[in-house]
């Protein structure tokens, strides 16, 4: 037997391995069939010869009448079996001999004879061009015709005439005088045509489609007659329902487009012939067809439509009649004229559908009924063309449009409308958002496409655009205000919160290394997929930024486009550091920004608008500079040493804005824009080295201070560029105030702070005598509450220079402390302890809780037109005066007193107790209250973020002087401690990311203060024993109760607190960097962009947090073994939420009594000896009493999601496995166990127990007397799962549940299956009623009689009593009644005693 080959065997192989097969003879495996003929007949494939020269081919032999067409056989999937096919015959001549299809429709095919055909050649002119035609001459001599054609048409029907005059007579008289049958059957539509057949041999005139042409000419004719002749014949011998019968098969059979071109060649003919007949006869009476033939289609399947210009027709509608004078308008084609008609009446809208949304060309949206007239401009020939305006598609459609102006109009009303929809104006009448309609449509890559447009026009409006949708109205307008309060120039990154991770910490690293550290995914996804999450990437992405610099720089635009572009950028460095790094390194972009925009030298501007401003100092050019500087250190420092800004600041500071060659209102814009970017670069300890040469400018400024500020009335633009003056002075002050440390490392970094600062004390020290009496000349406006809003932040930044002053005053080490001592002294007594005791200072304490973003949620509510992928602060519209962002809010000037007064109670510790005393004020103390309230914060936007992270400045400064004021006696009269500590722990959870330096201030100085817990001195542990005693009624020792336990954790407070501050550390980067700002260290600032808020500092469950961690460690650990001192770190964690529990409840409202109950459950799971400490006991135990309270219980929710787990019945059946392993017995283990057991929670946690873990039940003896709750939570409402109802039975039957092993739930098993037995509710299904009774006979059937008897004669649970339940001494009558007739039913047997 032949074998397979083999790997590795070469062709010769395979050559012997076939010789060999061949030669045995053997039979293949695998045989070939081929597939024969469907056709059994053979056709004669013999030719004649070829008789002439030229290819004719011959078909004599076959008939002259062509076989029929019918349709052909089916075809088969293969040929009958009982037929053989040749296996080798040729498959060409087989198909030779059996195609015969070519016979049903020619019968000779003879070559085409060219050789008589005529040849023309052009005709030789005298004339270089052609004679010129004018209109008059053809229309002289002419009859009029009844059609309009145009002059082109009516030349081409005169040459076409004068060549049938020349025609032959015969075709001629058959043009002039056709019979009157065929005149009629002309004037029939093209479907009657088809259907009705020819009756009379006038019908057919002649050959239509054979002509003979490719003949010899000699021949062509009589052909072409012969054929005719034959034709003729045939179809006289066929009856009129043959030929329809006929004619039908023909069209099923031919193939439809060669039908359509048979008819389109008829029909073209006899258009030909018509026309002929009109000129040649023009009085006939033809206007009929001639009107059909008009405007017929060009389909042969459509019948022709009959618009007849008549007098009652349409066109009389048309506002103009169409004259003949008139070009182009010989032929009038009424659909294209219908746009010319009146408008159609206004549709009213009788229902509540929606309808498509338009707009104005100014962006407003128009009322659906709105009949506005047409001169307007808001009409047009698209759908709905009776109502005005244009739709969204419409605006799009118009984008991309040929014409340059529509471009430009489509996008400047876009602009117009995104505008308005950032102002709320469109409210609730539109059913979404447009923003995100328009980003879902693709709008952004649309404006990216118009930037790249060579239309100056369509640039300018693409722009505007982009600014419209980029830049939120108002935000900037704010930032500027707010630029010198209370670290104001902090500002959040405008990015959206969900980015990835690779954004968290941005602003901690370099630009290069974040370069590197940039995820591969997000340089890999296209442009789309980054607008989808953030538009501003999506943008940057596409090149945005080189085509900014390429319009500024190449085309020149106009002056507002400029400024458009200037405010893109601003946005865009506002975004994040990344971004504002783009803009820096994007080639020449700063470079055009700084040379064409802030030039050194310029000409004077006049008083009217600037046709260019290029070349002139333009105040948003320099506001981006600061920006730029603002998102980092290393930024900062470029621009100062790359683009030569020192020599820049000096040209725009050294002259007052009166002075410059340029428009009051941009000078002083200009002026302050300068005096923050230098306070932003002295912020990082930069330019200081300008002092020394600006210095009698900025002294003459601060001289003309007070003169400003007397003006009956202030100007707001010099109002800001005081302020920016005073907070430029106290950076400076700051820098001057820094003491230079001991190189402790050879770092960069440490060499840095190292260096010396370039200016000293001495230069800034006479500041002050000029800022003071700015400051009390302010003050004395504050009764005027309209003249004291007019006056800005001039006095917040006053006070916060004297509070850097005073500050960098005390850090000098040269100088005597006296000095500085008695000059606080005489600056508290002589104005600080006046204003205090002002009313009009009252009542800014009391408008506190009317401005807070904290009491009132629903200022901070979210902008109409917010979208996820793009951060606004949403101040459209302004804010009202009385908020944190008004006019008349007190805020700022409040934060920076209370900053002042902190500083000063700092240095000279005597003047902390009366400068506290601002702190008993009814407005202060109503406002604390308000904010410790049991109200969630606003939700995190990008506004609300800025305005509570300046909230909670105020906050922490008065909770700071509370703090001094605390270790003060005797204590500050007035001053509630306990509210100034729930403040603090309210404060604590609230802080966002930026204010590390506060939670670890509040932590180490406020939070676990014994000053603030004044219930240790009043009487509030034995309170807590006495109230123990009351809702519990024990009477046991009350050295080990709760007033002990909270005694003990008093004493234990500095242990507790730092527990605290190694478990909830922050992370130490963002610590340092935090502590640099607020302590004024402006060598250790890394940025004054803090990253993108996504949640608080800490989580709202901080006390747990150390349990937490310990779980955590434990769980994580492969040997099991627990961490060190775990002890030590649960019971502190205990204790202090032990604290909390009972003195500040409210401090814990935001954590669930089940998040509670979870949390409690760690200490359990962190190892198997943690929980039998006997401190951890107490602790745990008095925490269950407090989680077990009247008040608490009904809270408890086990079913609703819990912060931390996925479920808790996972963390439940980990407390089983963990309660079976190592808890022998633990009573308090076991009431943990219990206490999710009771009836309202899941069942799945009852099933957990008895149904997986039935061991656990020999170790739960908690007693009945030491249950937590009521013994009722466990049995009532009857238990109404059969599955549980059938565990419970199965564990009391087996002994696995025993009265002396786990005397709770045998009472609770009991009761329910007792109530399951008894049950003989008739809306119950036939299968529980089944499970009943077969229970019940179960039970019947009992041989424990104790068991027996307790489960038939159960009566009411009683926690008193030893079983925990009462029983009946005999039977009910109704449970006898209803045994009674389940034995006679058979159910249970005869005979069994019933007691």
């Amino acid at each position: 037997m032949l074998s397979r080959p083999k790997p590795g065997e070469s062709e010769v192989d395979l050559l012997r391995f076939q010789s060999q097969f061949l030669a045995a003879g053997a039979t293949p495996a695998v045989q070939l069939v081929k597939k024969g003929s469907r056709r059994a007949a053979d056709a004669n494939l013999e030719q004649p010869p070829l008789q002439d020269h030229r290819d004719v081919v011959m078909l004599d032999s076959l008939s002259d009448l062509p076989p029929a067409l019918v349709p052909a056989p089916p075809k088969r999937a293969r040929p009958s079996p009982g037929r053989l096919l040749p296996e080798h015959e040729d498959p060409e001549e087989r198909l030779n001999r059996h195609d015969q299809h070519i016979t049903a429709v020619l019968t000779k095919i003879i070559e085409r004879d060219t050789s008589s055909m005529p040849v023309n050649l052009p005709v030789s002119s005298g004339v270089a061009f052609p004679p010129v035609f004018h209109r008059s001459q053809g229309r002289q001599g002419k009859p009029a015709t009844a059609g309009k054609r145009s002059i082109f048409a009516q030349e081409i029907a005169a040459r076409r005439a004068s060549g049938a005059k020349v025609s032959p007579v015969r075709e001629v008289a058959s043009i002039l005088d056709p019979p009157e049958s065929a005149m009629t059957c002309e004037a029939l539509t093209t479907r009657e045509r088809g259907s009705q057949p020819p009756w009379n041999s006038y019908s057919f005139q002649g050959p239509h489609l054979v002509t003979g042409k490719g003949l010899k000419s000699q021949e062509a004719e009589q052909e072409a007659q012969t054929i005719h002749e034959e034709n003729v014949a045939r179809l006289q011998a066929l009856a009129p329902e043959e030929i329809l019968q006929e004619q039908q098969r023909l069209l099923a059979q031919l193939d439809p487009s060669l039908v359509a071109f048979l008819k389109s060649h008829s029909r073209t003919r006899e258009q030909a012939e018509e026309k002929a007949t009109r000129e040649q006869r023009p009085g006939r009476p033809s206007a009929e067809v001639t009107g059909k033939e008009a405007i017929a289609p060009t389909s042969a399947n459509v019948p022709r439509q009959e618009d007849e210009l008549e007098p009652e027709t349409p066109a009389l509608a048309l506002p103009v009649t169409p004259r003949k004078e008139w070009l182009h308008m010989d032929t009038v084609e009424l659909e294209k004229l219908h746009w010319t008609q009146d408008l159609p009446p206004l549709r009213r809208q009788q229902t509540q559908e929606r309808m498509q949304a338009r707009f104005s060309l100014q962006g407003e949206l128009l009322a659906p009924d709105t009949d506005l007239p047409t001169h307007l401009g808001l009409h047009h020939h698209g759908e709905e063309a009776e109502r005005a305006g244009y739709s969204l598609q419409e605006l799009f459609h118009l984008t991309r449009s040929q014409v340059s102006q529509q471009r430009a109009l489509a996008l400047h009303v876009l602009a117009q409308v995104i505008g308005r929809a950032q102002a709320g104006e469109f409210g609730d009448q539109l059913v979404g958002s447009v923003l995100n309609l328009l980003l879902d449509a693709g709008f952004l890559f649309l404006l990216r496409f118009s930037l790249d447009d060579r239309v100056d026009g369509v640039i300018a409006a693409a722009v505007r655009a982009l600014r419209a949708l980029l830049v939120g109205p108002g935000d900037e307008e704010l930032l500027d205000s707010a630029f010198s309060w209370y670290h104001g120039a902090l500002m959040f990154a405008l990015m959206p919160s969900q980015e990835g991770k690779e954004d968290e910490d941005e602003d901690e690293e370099p630009p290069a290394e974040k370069a590197k550290t940039k995820s591969p995914e997000e340089g890999n996804r296209p442009p789309s997929e980054l607008a989808r999450h953030d538009v501003i990437k999506g943008l940057l992405a596409t090149n945005l930024l080189p085509r900014l610099r390429y319009v500024l720089e190449v085309t020149c635009p106009g002056p507002s486009v400029v400024l458009d572009i200037l405010t893109v950028l601003i946005r865009l460095a506002r975004h994040s550091l990344e971004s504002a790094t783009r803009v820096l390194e994007c080639p020449r972009l700063v470079e055009t920004v700084v040379r064409e925009f802030l030039p050194t030298s310029w000409s004077p501007m006049g008083s009217g608008p600037t046709s260019s401003l290029h070349r002139v100092p333009c105040a948003p050019a320099m506001k981006l500079l600061r920006v730029l500087a603002s998102a980092g250190r290393n930024i900062a420092a470029r621009l100062l040493s790359g683009f030569d800004l020192r020599s820049r600041l000096s040209r725009f500071i050294a002259e007052d804005p009166q002075d410059l060659a340029l428009p009051l209102e941009e000078a002083e814009t200009l002026s302050a824009e300068a005096f923050r970017l230098w306070a932003v670069a002295a912020s990082y300890g930069l330019g200081s080295d300008l002092y020394r040469e600006l210095y009698p400018v900025l002294m003459r400024a601060l001289q003309a201070v007070p003169k400003e500020l007397s003006s009956p009335v202030p100007r707001p633009l010099a109002l800001q560029r005081i302020a920016s003056l005073l907070t430029l002075l106290t950076q400076l002050t700051l820098a001057a105030g820094c003491i230079t440390p001991e190189p402790s490392s050879d770092s960069a970094e440490a060499s840095l702070l190292a260096t010396p600062s370039s200016i000293t004390w001495t230069q800034v020290s006479g500041l002050h005598p000029l800022v003071e009496p700015c400051l009390r000349q302010t003050l004395k406006l504050l009764p005027r509450p309209e003249m004291w809003s007019a006056l800005g932040p001039v006095p917040t930044a006053c006070l916060l220079f004297l509070d850097a002053y005073y500050q960098a005053w005390s850090q000098q080490p040269g100088l005597c402390p006296e000095d500085w001592l008695q000059d606080m002294e005489r600056l508290s007594e002589g104005l600080l302890l006046p204003l205090l005791e002002h009313p009009s200072l009252g009542s800014l304490w009391e408008s506190l809780g009317c401005c807070s973003p904290l009491c009132n949620p629903q200022s901070c509510a979210v902008a109409p037109e917010t979208i996820s992928s793009l951060a606004s602060l949403g101040c459209a519209g302004g804010h009202p005066p009385l908020s944190l962002a008004g006019s008349a809010s007190p805020f700022p000037f409040l934060t920076a007193l209370l900053s002042l007064l902190n500083t000063l109670g700092r240095i000279h510790k005597g003047l902390c107790g009366q400068l506290a005393t601002v702190l008993a004020a009814p407005g202060l103390q109503n406002y604390f209250l308000r904010c410790v309230a049991p109200v969630a914060a606003p939700h995190l936007t990008p506004f609300s973020a800025w305005a509570l992270r300046h909230e909670y400045h105020l906050q922490y400064l008065a909770l700071t002087l509370a703090q001094r004021a605390a270790t003060l006696q005797p204590p500050v009269a007035g001053t509630n401690v306990a509210l100034c500590h729930s403040m603090a722990l309210a404060l604590l959870g609230r802080l966002l990311p930026g204010s590390e330096h506060l939670a670890h201030e509040l932590m180490l100085s406020c939070v676990f203060r014994l000053e603030f817990l004044p219930e240790r001195a009043s009487g509030g542990p034995e309170a807590a024993d006495f109230s123990d005693r009351l809702s519990l009624g024990s009477g046991g020792d009350l050295g080990c109760g709760r007033g002990a336990l909270l005694a003990q954790a008093c004493q234990d407070l500095p242990s507790i607190r730092s527990c605290y501050l190694t478990h909830c550390s922050l992370a130490r980067a963002s610590l340092l960097a935090s502590q640099a700002l607020y302590r004024g260290e402006l060598r250790r600032v890394p940025a004054l962009l803090l990253a993108v808020p996504k949640e608080p500092l800490l989580p709202t469950d901080w006390p747990f947090l150390p349990l937490i961690q310990l779980y955590h460690r434990a769980s994580d650990t492969p040997s099991g073994l627990p961490p060190a001192d775990t002890v030590g770190t649960a019971l502190r964690a205990l204790q202090w939420v032990l604290v909390l529990e009972s003195w500040r409840p409210q401090a814990l409202w935001a954590v669930s009594p089940a998040a509670r109950l979870a949390r409690l459950m760690c200490v359990f799971l962190v190892d198997s000896e943690l929980f039998r400490e006997t401190p951890i006991q107490r602790l745990v135990a008095a925490l269950l009493a407090r989680l077990c309270q009247p008040e608490v219980l009904p809270n408890l929710n086990l079913d609703c999601p819990l912060p931390g787990l996925t479920s808790f019945p996972d963390l439940y059946a980990n407390f089983l496995e963990h309660f079976e392993a190592v808890s022998f017995g633990d009573h308090l283990f076991g009431a943990l166990i219990l206490l999710p057991l009771q009836r309202r929670f899941s069942v799945t946690l009852r099933l957990a127990l008895f149904g997986e873990h039935v061991g656990a039940l020999r170790a739960l003896g908690l007693p009945l007397t030491q249950l937590p709750v009521s013994l009722e939570c466990y049995t009532a409402p009857p238990e109404d799962n059969v599955a549980l109802l059938q565990l419970y039975f199965r564990a009391l039957v087996t002994g696995a549940l025993r009265p002396r092993w786990c005397p709770v739930l045998y009472a609770v098993a009991v009761a329910h299956v007792n109530s399951f037995i008894f049950s003989q509710d008739p809306n119950n299904s036939d299968e529980i009623k089944a499970a009943c009774r077969s229970m019940l006979q179960k039970t019947w059937l009992l041989t424990d009689e104790g068991l027996r008897q307790h489960l038939l004669h159960y009566k009411l649970p009683n926690s008193a009593l030893p079983e925990g339940f009462e029983l009946y001494p005999q039977l009910p009558p109704v449970r006898q009644q209803y045994l009674q007739k389940l034995r006679i039913s058979g159910v249970l047997p005869n005979g069994v005693s019933e007691t």
